[in-house]
């Protein structure tokens, strides 16, 4: 289970026909989803919300589902039950302070961690002062300052800062 730290409203404001050749039509509810000033849009059919509706009994107690057994065809009867599923989703979001994962993931829901953002990382009083203590390691040494150019008895030029100092100074010179 889980904290949504931001309001979340959802709605069902549409539904259309969807004919497949391998199987008989079905229908698919479109669900938008407004979450902390993001509105996403989540189609799905109702034996998904069927699904959704079992998983849910085993953490918390779902209102009443519509009817599972209505004539798909007729348009009155669809909009009665895009109607159904739009409360059935806006009562458990009213009900429950905590929404389970499950239901975050059907709406496509990303989850946000339980305590708000500036106690996420631990309060400097409840650490020990060496979790706090930052640990620094040399990636790389440099036995003399590598930004000066190379001695002249050294027998290998350093390429990089000869490019650069190259750019800087003699831009039209074509690189030998």
């Amino acid at each position: 289970m889980f904290l949504t730290m931001f309001p979340v409203r959802v709605s069902v404001p549409s539904f259309r026909a969807e004919n497949s050749s391998i199987e008989k039509g079905y229908t698919v509810f479109k669900i938008e989803v407004l979450m902390n000033g993001r509105q996403h849009t989540v189609e799905k059919r109702y034996s998904e919300f069927h699904t959704l509706h079992k998983m849910l009994k085993k953490s918390i107690k779902p209102p009443e589902m519509p009817s599972k057994h209505v004539r798909n065809w007729v348009p009155k009867v669809l909009e009665q039950r895009r109607h159904g599923l739009e409360l059935y989703l806006q009562t458990i979001i009213m009900e429950n302070e905590v929404l389970p994962k499950i239901f975050l993931d059907f709406l496509n829901i990303r989850h946000f961690p339980s305590v708000p953002k500036t106690e996420s990382c631990g309060s400097f009083e409840t650490e020990s002062e060496e979790l706090s203590k930052l640990s620094h390691q040399p990636v790389m040494l440099f036995l003399r300052d590598p930004y000066l150019l190379p001695s002249t008895h050294d027998t290998f030029s350093n390429v990089v800062i000869e490019g650069v100092i190259h750019g800087v100074f003699y831009p039209d010179l074509q690189p030998r």
